[in-house]
């Protein structure tokens, strides 16, 4: 179910990403240009750092499975 949930917010945080991008496009003075950029900066590190959990957790899974097995 974490993966799911994962998932979901992954997508909500690509959709405000994608937001942060449309306001830095029509942005009409600095603030406003600089929310934008953190905000897609935001987004880009946050959906990494989902991926680096799921494959630190899917390593973790394959190492358990192993030392179980090796006797």
């Amino acid at each position: 179910m974490e993966s799911v949930s994962s998932l979901l917010v992954g997508t909500m945080v690509t959709a405000f990403g994608v937001v942060g991008l449309f306001l830095v496009a029509h942005a009409a003075d600095s603030e406003m240009l600089l929310f934008g950029v953190s905000l897609a900066i935001f987004a880009v590190a946050f959906n990494f750092n989902l991926i680096r959990r799921h494959y630190n957790s899917v390593d973790k899974a394959h190492a358990s499975e192993r030392k179980a097995t090796h006797v």
